[in-house]
Order: structure tokens, then C-alpha cells, then sequence
């Protein structure tokens, strides 16, 4: 089990990696050991709360594929086991962020002095525009 909040956790077993060569930093090794990691996780088949899933969507954007397939490319470091714990960090990042609920806001009205501010500097500018049209009286 993977700890993602006191609530909720996920299981090892929802995840699978798969590992290929990287584009990057390896010296010799690049062409020859399979260093990036390709972590995915089904969103639509963990037992996780609907409202997590769809700010989970939100939040991957396009590494969530049409299946509800979660897919995390990690390739940064030379090493696979490295590269295996940072693919797991943004994976666990991620639902950290999606299981964060957003504060509902509540509709507030604004003040009779904010309205009386609006009205004058309105009037302020009408006033401006007024003089820039219109010759100056002698007055």
C-alpha cells in the first residue's frame, strides 16, 4: 500500500512500469541499459473517491489517456531505480494535489461606501472626458 493521505492510499498493484532507453544523460549506457521508466496507474479502476478522480483529470491534463490510464515518464536521472522513486513521487504529488479540496466560495455583495467609491471616481472620469470634447467656458 502507498500512503497518499491519512484517508487514502493505493495499491502497489495498480501500478505498472515499464522500462525503455532514455533520450538523455547516460555516457555510454544510453544506448545500451534501459534507464526511463514508464509508470502507469488506472484511475478509472483504483478505488479512489469520484470527486478525487475528476480533479485527478484536471490536474494531469494530457498524461491521462481515454482509457482513464494515468502514464508518468521519468527519465531525469542515469539510474532506474532513481528514476523509479521519482516517477512514484510525481504519481503520489499528483493525487496529493487532487485530493486537496478546493474552497467553495461564498457570493459576497460589495459595501456601500466600495459602491459610493465606484460611483464617484465614474462620475471623476466622466467629468475628464467631458472637458477633453467640449471648449472650456471663460467662466
Amino acid at each position: 500500500m502507498i500512503r497518499i493521505t491519512d484517508s487514502i492510499a493505493i495499491e502497489e498493484a495498480d501500478i505498472s512500469e515499464t522500462f525503455v532507453r532514455a533520450s538523455g544523460p547516460g555516457g555510454q549506457n544510453v544506448n545500451k541499459v534501459s534507464t526511463a521508466v514508464e509508470l502507469r496507474f488506472d484511475v478509472a479502476k483504483a478505488f479512489l473517491p469520484d470527486d478525487l478522480k475528476a480533479r485527478l483529470k484536471t490536474i494531469a491534463g494530457r498524461q491521462l489517456t481515454r482509457d482513464g490510464v494515468l502514464v508518468i515518464d521519468a527519465q531525469k536521472h542515469r539510474s532506474q531505480e532513481r528514476n523509479r522513486a521519482d516517477a512514484l513521487a510525481k504519481l503520489v504529488d499528483m493525487l496529493r494535489r487532487a485530493a486537496v479540496r478546493p474552497k467553495r466560495r461564498i457570493a459576497t455583495r460589495p459595501g456601500k461606501a466600495a459602491k459610493m467609491r465606484r460611483l464617484d471616481s465614474k462620475a471623476k472620469r466622466s467629468h475628464t472626458k467631458k472637458l477633453r470634447t467640449s471648449r472650456p467656458s471663460l467662466d
